[in-house]
């Protein structure tokens, strides 16, 4: 039994440990094995961790996760907490991402290109229309495709990439074991051979729509952009546009009808200028300055290292070695360099005609 990742396990089942803490403990101790490990007084000094905190990871049955974490196995379901090179970049660098995400199927969640399409569960047959032909325009551009599995514009996004052969993720607010709503189950299953199902809760945890707006920014921070398309003034869409306004993603809606109700919120997204207008995937193209062709193509350059700062050339260096276009999080995760002073850097070498800024908070060489 993996050592390390039934500890990670066990911390997430601790009383009083959220998120936060973990991440803090982690920070502070190094590892699961390290905090456990920890005496009382050590734990202590940790910010945030209370006698209270300290003595109950102290007196953690590990027994509880060890069976916990058998019967994952069991089932195919994989953990990813947050110290794992599998665990999503873009989502790691969210203030209040989860330390541990359990997963079924195969994917990459560290895909170079990730789309969140969302809206109403009301979609109207014009909404659906405009999702899968949307998403058949996509196919060419190698991406994932995310949503929450709901009714309406979500699951018709997952259908029509089932249909194009586009992987897709459904970030679900429940455990694995519940599908919500149950019809989807049949997708569900489709998306585990071509793509996956993801969420931060345990095997077990039941359905309850106050976790919806949790499981949003899932979606929002696990993606490069999100698209919405029919929205109310109120709802799900509009709470995870707002998210991945607020992670400094990219915010796309398909604007309607003035007086059209699931048009109301994405012209209201656009009129505050959360989101940028879209009525093909043309545009999104555009505005993301995505190649025609599959891939984008690698980037060769030959410069003088000694004309260069030592994080100046890591910053270089790393974007080398992607090949690419590099998400701004992604260059952050690859080179260690804090995403401030990297946005800085990243600056300088954009006077100096090294660097190239595209839009979608992506760089490359020039």
């Amino acid at each position: 039994m993996p050592e390390e990742k039934l500890l990670q396990l066990a911390l997430t089942r601790v009383p009083g440990l959220g998120d936060i803490l973990i991440k803090t403990l982690i920070s502070y101790l190094g590892s699961a094995e390290a905090v456990f490990a920890a005496p009382v007084s050590k734990l202590l000094k940790v910010p945030g961790i209370g006698r209270q905190t300290a003595r109950a990871i102290k007196n953690y049955d590990l027994k509880e996760a060890g069976e916990q974490l058998q019967k994952l196995i069991a089932k195919n379901i994989k953990l990813l907490f947050y110290t794992d090179k599998a665990y999503p970049y873009r989502l790691k660098n969210i203030y209040d991402a989860p330390a541990l995400l359990y997963l079924s199927g195969n994917i990459d969640l560290n895909h170079p290109r990730m789309l969140a399409i969302v809206g109403t569960r009301n979609a109207t047959s014009h909404g659906k229309k405009f999702v899968q032909e949307f998403v058949r325009e996509l196919a060419a551009h190698n991406l994932v495709i995310v949503s929450g599995l709901a009714y309406g514009i979500d699951i018709e996004a997952h259908k029509a990439a089932l249909k194009y052969n586009i992987p897709t993720i459904g970030v679900i607010a429940a455990g694995l074991d519940t599908i919500y709503p149950q019809v989807h189950t049949k997708y569900a299953n489709e998306m585990l051979a071509h793509g996956g199902l993801l969420t931060e809760y345990p095997p077990g945890t039941a359905l309850d729509p106050a976790r919806f707006p949790a499981r949003n920014r899932i979606i929002a921070g696990l993606t490069d952009a999100t698209v919405v398309v029919e929205a109310a003034l109120k709802g799900g869409a509009l709470i995870t546009a707002d998210l991945a306004s607020g992670y400094d993603r990219e915010v796309f809606a398909v604007p309607g009808r003035w007086n059209d109700s699931y048009s109301a919120g994405c012209n209201q997204l656009i009129k505050t200028h959360i989101a940028q207008a879209i009525s093909s995937a043309e545009d999104l193209q555009y505005y993301m300055q995505w190649p025609a062709g599959d891939e984008p193509a690698a980037v060769k350059v030959s410069l003088d290292k000694e004309e260069f700062s030592e994080e100046e050339w890591t910053v270089i260096a790393t974007i080398e070695r992607a090949g690419k276009e590099i998400h701004i999080d992604e260059l952050s995760w690859k080179s260690q360099i804090q995403i401030g002073q990297l946005a800085t850097i990243l600056l300088n070498l954009e006077f100096r005609g090294v660097v190239n800024s595209i839009p979608g908070k992506k760089y490359a060489l020039n």
